[in-house]
C-alpha cells in the first residue's frame, strides 16, 4: 500500500512540475517557426520533432519527465503483486491529490477552498478503497 501511495506522489509531483516546463516550452514556441497548412508533410515531421526535442531539452521538463517514468515502472512492479482493482484507484487518487497539493505548493492560482475539499474527498475515498 505504502509503493502505491508513494508512486502517487511522485506522479503528482512530478505533474505538476512538469506544467511549470510545459509553460516554458509553450513560451518557447511563440517564438519558433510554425508549418504552413500547405506545406509538405516532410516539413511537418521535421517541425513537429523539432519541437519535441526542444520540449526535451528544457530541464525543468525533462528531468521530471524521467522521474515520471521511472515511477511508471515501479507502478507496474507494484502490479505484480497487488490487486488490480485496489491498486489502481490508490495509485490514481493520490496522483490527483499531490497533483492539486503540488501545484498550490508551487504557486499556481486555484481555489484554495475546493482544492482541499476535492483532496480531503479524495483521502476519504482512499481510506474505504484501502480498509474494504
Amino acid at each position: 500500500m505504502e509503493k502505491m501511495i508513494a508512486v502517487g506522489m511522485v506522479w503528482g509531483a512530478t505533474n505538476a512540475i512538469m506544467r511549470r516546463g510545459a509553460l516554458l516550452w509553450d513560451e518557447a514556441l511563440k517564438s519558433s517557426a510554425k508549418p504552413h497548412p500547405h506545406s509538405p508533410m516532410s516539413q511537418k515531421v521535421r517541425i513537429s520533432l523539432g519541437n519535441w526535442f526542444k520540449l526535451l531539452s528544457i530541464w525543468q521538463y525533462s528531468i521530471p519527465f524521467l522521474i515520471n517514468l521511472s515511477a511508471s515502472a515501479t507502478f507496474f512492479a507494484i502490479l505484480s503483486d497487488a490487486p488490480l482493482s485496489l491498486a489502481v484507484p490508490v495509485t490514481n487518487a493520490t496522483t490527483f491529490a499531490a497533483t492539486a497539493i503540488f501545484g498550490i505548493l508551487l504557486g499556481e492560482r486555484t481555489h484554495l477552498l475546493r482544492a482541499f475539499f476535492g483532496t480531503a474527498l479524495i483521502v476519504l475515498g482512499l481510506c474505504f478503497c484501502i480498509n474494504s
